[in-house]
Order: structure tokens, then sequence, then C-alpha cells
């Protein structure tokens, strides 16, 4: 009985991405050979190349706040931007966020200190307070 449990294998179907794989080990190594199918997926995904400019879906795990104050950082707030140029930035740089969240996030980095914001309700620009 002791026997048959060691030697019973198990057969595992997995999609990541557009790569599908199969996997059969022996019980006791679903862990070990699931870590290292995936770990070499996602290397194998790096080496992909992509679109100039875009970056790689694996590596777009980035809050929309990160996101604005990267832009922030690279100084694309140094002019006054309206709700809209901040929103089709993102969209350029292959972030798709909703424009309310866009506009609440904005909110808070003025908030902090980081942005000032100018002008009338529905019409307010975005500009840096203090240099990244």
């Amino acid at each position: 009985m002791e026997r048959e449990e060691k030697e019973r294998k198990i057969r595992i179907k997995m999609k990541v991405g557009n790569v599908e794989f199969e996997i059969e080990c022996h019980e006791d190594q679903v862990q070990n050979v699931v870590e290292k199918v995936l770990s070499t997926v996602t290397e194998h995904a790096r080496k992909v190349p992509t679109a100039e400019g875009i970056p790689h879906p694996t590596e777009r795990t980035e809050t929309c706040r990160g996101i604005l104050e990267r832009l922030w950082r690279e100084g694309f707030f140094s002019e006054p931007r309206s709700l809209s140029q901040v929103h089709e930035e993102m969209t350029r740089i292959g972030y798709h966020y909703d424009r309310t969240a866009v506009a609440h996030v904005l909110l808070d980095l003025v908030r902090d200190g980081i942005l000032t914001r100018e002008g009338r309700p529905r019409r307010y620009v975005y500009v840096q307070k203090r240099p990244p």
C-alpha cells in the first residue's frame, strides 16, 4: 500500500500566457517541478522581444500611483498638464487606467505636496510643486 502511494503519479496541465504545458510527476515532487517550470517560463517570457518602448506584460505590475510618480521623477509634470494629457501619456507608455482612478491619484499627489493644481474644477492643470 505505501509503495503504491509513493509511486502514484500526478498529471497537471497548465497554461501561462500563450505557453501551455503538461507535467507528470510523483505526488511528492509536484511543488518542486511546478516551481521549476514556472521559473523557466518566466525566464523565457523575459527574453522574447517586445515592441520598442512598451514594457513586457510580465513587467507591468505597477500601480497607478507608481506610474504617476515615475512620470513626476522623469520631469513630465515640469510643465502644467491636464488630466487628459496625463491619461494620454499613461496610455502611450502602455498603462490603461480609468480616468477617474488617474484623477484620484493626482488629487492624492496634490495632498501629499508632490504636485499642485491650478485652475477651476474640470479644468485643473497639474504641475510639480517640488523637483524630484
